[in-house]
């Protein structure tokens, strides 16, 4: 069965833990906790505003986390070096298992989109310069319904922007509130575990399908 595929970019696509040698650079050894505290604020972030219907941006949440970073760490970061760092985002690299992956899928008969916070020209930037791009229908954006995941509301729209129904679409997210958030409003979802260390959230929503990396997808769904 062919299925229509969402796929969520930035942690299960793209690797966000490729600004870490940047970071070490300019953070000397907090480099790794500050690296964590700017994602998991950036999350954060996403989620306050979604819930004050506050919408902005994605790239002003990040750049909101990296700053509250650098007060927690009280690392006072040039604006030049802020820059730098904000930029780079757009340059993340592609995990190692996803062209293969997707490839796979492709190959299958599967539509596949990316499904993302960010906005779609900064989504479609960052996945042509990881060069995979062109495996994908199109770039959806939580933007044009300008509110963030887990709403309900991004993966209704989702469905309605590629002419696909709950029963024929997946998520496939390494962020367990994205799993939860899609399989809470009727699609199937596959968690990627991308870390033997990642714990899913105990809520009583398990994902329909765990796997460890896009390249396992293919055979299970």
């Amino acid at each position: 069965m062919e299925y229509t595929l969402a796929f969520d970019v930035y942690g299960t696509l793209i690797d966000t833990s490729g600004i870490l040698k940047s970071l070490t650079r300019l953070t000397g050894e907090t480099a790794k906790d500050f690296m964590d505290t700017w994602r998991n604020k950036q999350l954060e972030y996403a989620f306050r505003r979604g819930l004050m219907n506050s919408y902005v941006d994605f790239s002003e949440c990040t750049s909101h986390a990296l700053n509250y970073s650098c007060l927690v760490y009280n690392i006072p970061l040039k604006p030049t070096e802020k820059e730098s760092l904000l930029q780079e985002y757009s340059t993340l690299p592609a995990f190692e298992d996803v062209t293969i992956g997707l490839e796979k899928l492709k190959a299958a008969g599967h539509h596949l989109f990316a499904f993302s916070n960010g906005s779609k020209k900064t989504v479609s930037q960052l996945l042509q310069n990881s060069k995979i791009l062109n495996y994908f229908k199109d770039v959806v954006s939580v933007a044009d319904v300008e509110t963030f995941k887990p709403n309900p509301a991004v993966y209704t729209y989702f469905n309605t922007h590629t002419n696909s129904t709950k029963t024929n679409s997946w998520l496939i997210s390494s962020n367990p509130f994205d799993v939860i958030g899609a399989i809470s409003y009727g699609m199937r979802s596959a968690w990627v575990k991308r870390s033997e260390n990642s714990v899913f959230d105990p809520w009583g929503i398990d994902p329909t399908l765990v796997i460890s990396s896009i390249a396992e997808l293919d055979n299970q769904l």
